[in-house]
């Protein structure tokens, strides 16, 4: 089985050179293609593909600006593999990995599988804090890794697998973004094919963003939710609505002060107690643990009212997708 992997960029040349490096150390003794697929930048990374060309097998494409999910698509019909796995441009690879997806599909082949991440000890502090709201079992990592099943996992496309007989009959990836790998996994379901998490073969994400870029990004997921269930409702589930739960009872508690009643908010503060003491013993700082509590709460509001806003404009508004937030869908 020939693996191509698949790395769609858009102005991130340094970061493609720390995960051409890592792969360069990929204990994988088979062949495998690297084609890096450069979507419209005005900081091209072209020189760096080179600077790996005598240790790797780099193929490197050049085109105008789509949106990841189009370049990741571009790519899969330029490779040469029958097993494409994509990674973002922000992932450094472990030396193992790919030796874990070719064991985990000896023993039990799938079409698509995702894999999870991980933080390295040379991310920063707000890198560790965001990776543990985006991954913990305490938080919507642990609600959607908890609401799905192993065999039933919708693979996210920082960090995912998918067979070329999968990609033909599904077209790949849809416009929308975010929200276009669950949109994939639910069509791949529907034509019959399988999803499964391969637990082992994890990535380094280092999920290059501050405070406001998170922000932003989490309110992208709350409003592609909403959409992706008008479309799938089959595949609505009351989990979808925590966050915006969350949030509302926040401030609810907080109204509730004024009538002297503080037994809700009391259980909002030992929440965050415990947010803040797994953090800190996870990660060995009680500083990353207090940075972790502002991870959890951009997390949670930006999701729920990215979430709650999209819900009333397309679920009960009735309002077009395309129309209702044109800037979670990439032209073609």
């Amino acid at each position: 089985m020939l693996f191509s992997l698949i790395i769609p960029v858009y102005n991130r040349p340094d970061e493609v050179d720390e995960l051409l490096e890592s792969l360069s150390h990929s204990t994988y003794n088979e062949i495998f293609e690297i084609v890096i697929i450069e979507d419209g930048s005005t900081l091209p990374c072209k020189d760096v593909a080179k600077k790996y060309g005598d240790r790797l097998d780099i193929s490197y494409y050049f085109k105008e600006n789509s949106g990841p999910g189009d370049s990741r698509n571009y790519g899969m019909t330029k490779a040469r593999g029958d097993y494409f796995i994509i990674f973002d441009s922000d992932c450094i690879i472990p030396a193992t990995y790919l030796n874990e997806v070719e064991n985990a599909l000896k023993q039990n082949y799938v079409d698509c599988f995702g894999g999870p991440d991980k933080a390295l000890d040379s991310f920063s502090d707000i890198q560790k804090a965001i990776n543990f709201a985006m991954t913990s079992f305490l938080t919507t990592g642990g609600i959607r890794g908890g609401s799905e099943k192993i065999d039933k996992f919708q693979p996210r496309s920082f960090n995912m697998g998918l067979s070329r007989k999968a990609f033909e009959a599904s077209k790949g990836f849809g416009n929308i973004h975010p929200g276009e790998d669950p949109d994939l996994s639910i069509r791949l379901w529907n034509l019959g094919f399988e999803t499964k998490l391969f637990p082992k073969a994890y990535v380094y994400h280092k999920r290059r963003i501050d405070w406001d870029k998170f922000s932003v990004q989490v309110n992208k997921f709350g409003k592609a939710r909403p959409i992706l269930n008008s479309w799938y409702p089959q595949y609505n589930k009351l989990t979808f609505f925590f966050p915006s739960v969350f949030i509302i009872g926040f401030f609810t508690s907080s109204v509730l002060l004024v009538f002297n009643f503080d037994k809700l908010l009391q259980l909002y503060f030992v929440y965050f107690l415990v947010l803040f003491l797994v953090s800190s013993f996870q990660n060995k700082s009680f500083k990353i643990g207090y940075l972790s509590l502002i991870a959890v709460w951009k997390q949670f509001y930006g999701y729920g009212t990215g979430f709650l806003e999209s819900f009333i404009k397309i679920i009960i508004l009735k309002q077009k997708p395309q129309e209702a937030f044109p800037e979670l869908f990439f032209k073609k």
